[in-house]
């Protein structure tokens, strides 16, 4: 059984705080759109995929403690709050695709439904049924990487995986998108064995994606993210799997901060580099890397771990939470719910797929 970073039953939100993995286990109850706000910014819940249904469900939760008068009442109040949480974490783009698709079920709705108890019923089912899509989408995008690598292995060679960051359970619905890949080669008995980073300066490789390799008995490595050049040109490494916050339409990716230079690395040890996302990643409105707003966080975060200081106290720190890996270095391609893509055909296969 996957872990659960996002638990909504009955109209109450209980979030896995992934700030306390993997020494506790502990969720905490959003309650207010200020709770998923602050869940949200304060990283207690993150990953691209996750941050979107957290930020919905959270308007779930308020939807259902309030009453309404109105049909308007409950669209001002949704609009006016999805608004809001997309500020919460400005790179990842999925919070703000899934705001606009309740923005214009809302705007549907209410041409069938004029009653405001009728018409919460049937918001919050739509915000609840993401979790289930998610999942679903996260499957799909597993077995299309999965079977993309194994037609690349010799004979008998079972596949091993470098992952970098958390792309798994906790950082979606469930399955995961990158780590998803790597379950489905385990599930079809063609994996040998994961890497992962430990993914400084927050740690979400070591913290998170080590704790899920363990708990789902995958076998399984970590490494610092500066063993990387050692690790390609010691094993025979099949790929590099990595998931991302943000797709551009000519392929460009922004991910967690170190994934540039495994790109790098990737590509003068010939080994092939992916992007597993689902579509709602791909941003088709930016065309190049250069126009995704990169997400600073505080120095807090570099010079200490659970509040005790390492570095030096008055040292100076820039500390990017994301890095944006140029289109010609995605090698093995961009694997989606739909297939597997190069980047320079991403941006056709989208339009076609989603008719847009």
């Amino acid at each position: 059984m996957s872990l659960e970073a996002i638990i909504f039953k009955n109209g109450k939100l209980r979030l896995l705080d992934q700030l306390q993995l993997p020494f506790t286990t502990t969720y905490i109850d959003i309650e207010t759109i200020q709770d998923g706000w602050d869940a949200i910014h304060q990283m207690k819940v993150r990953g691209a995929p996750a941050i979107a249904i957290a930020g919905v469900l959270t308007v779930a939760v308020e939807l259902n403690k309030q009453n309404f008068q109105s049909v308007d009442q409950i669209k001002k109040f949704t609009f006016q709050s999805l608004d809001y949480l997309v500020t919460s974490r400005p790179t990842a783009v999925n919070i703000g695709d899934a705001a606009e698709k309740i923005k214009q079920f809302c705007l549907s709705l209410e041409k069938e439904v004029t009653d405001p108890n009728n018409y919460k019923l049937k918001l919050t089912e739509k915000m609840n049924s993401m979790l289930d899509e998610d999942v679903a989408t996260n499957k799909s995008i597993g077995k299309h990487g999965a079977l993309d690598i194994i037609e690349k292995l010799s004979g008998q060679e079972k596949a091993k995986i470098l992952t970098h960051c958390n792309t798994g359970s906790l950082a979606t619905a469930g399955y995961g998108t990158a780590l998803g890949v790597v379950r489905s080669l385990q599930e079809m008995g063609n994996l040998e064995h994961c890497y992962c980073t430990e993914t400084r300066p927050y740690n979400q490789g070591s913290r998170l994606t080590a704790y899920e390799l363990v708990y789902e008995k995958i076998p399984s490595t970590l490494i610092c993210d500066n063993m990387v050049g050692l690790l390609l040109s010691r094993q025979k490494i099949s790929a590099i799997v990595v998931g991302a916050d943000r797709v551009v339409a000519n392929g460009d990716t922004a991910n967690k901060i170190g994934t540039y230079q495994l790109a790098i690395l990737a590509k003068y040890h010939n080994v092939p580099f992916y992007v597993a996302v689902p579509t709602t990643t791909i941003d088709l409105n930016k065309r190049t890397g250069s126009e995704i707003v990169i997400e600073e966080r505080p120095s807090k975060e570099m010079t200490h771990v659970k509040d005790i200081r390492i570095a030096a106290d008055g040292i100076n720190c820039w500390n990017p939470c994301f890095d944006v890996t140029p289109a010609d270095l995605i090698t093995g391609g961009l694997i989606t719910e739909h297939g597997v893509f190069k980047p320079n055909e991403l941006e056709s296969k989208i339009r076609e797929i989603l008719r847009v």
